[in-house]
């Protein structure tokens, strides 16, 4: 995959193992790289406003994330996503992650939103 592929693209969550994803308002990702390193921030459903800082080689993203929940309190982990290709080009991650202090494993799928440039 080339060089800076996921920056300046957004994301939105269409699945996840570890909660409910509320289609109206889904959990939506800003994603910025530079040179396999990749960044960004999220807000959603059960988020107030998370970031995330991470590296990406090849079609492999690997993150560490914190982020505010609505309900109070906060949450973070790691993540290793695989980045896909929809069948009309638009990117997808799969994404395999943990919460600090839990060892499940969850599962979250998002997809690109396409460009309103």
């Amino acid at each position: 995959m080339e060089n800076n592929l996921l920056n300046g693209r957004r994301f939105v969550m269409v699945s996840s193992t570890a909660s409910a994803v509320d289609p109206e308002q889904p959990t939506a990702f800003r994603y910025w790289e530079s040179d396999g390193v990749v960044w960004g921030d999220y807000e959603g459903d059960t988020v107030t406003l998370g970031r995330f800082v991470g590296s990406r080689e090849g079609d492999v993203v690997t993150i560490s994330y914190v982020h505010a929940l609505k309900a109070g309190g906060r949450a973070g982990g790691q993540s290793v996503s695989r980045l896909e290709r929809e069948d009309d080009g638009r990117l997808r991650l799969v994404e395999e992650f943990q919460f600090e202090g839990d060892d499940t494993r969850h599962v979250s799928v998002c997809t690109e939103v396409p460009s309103t440039i």
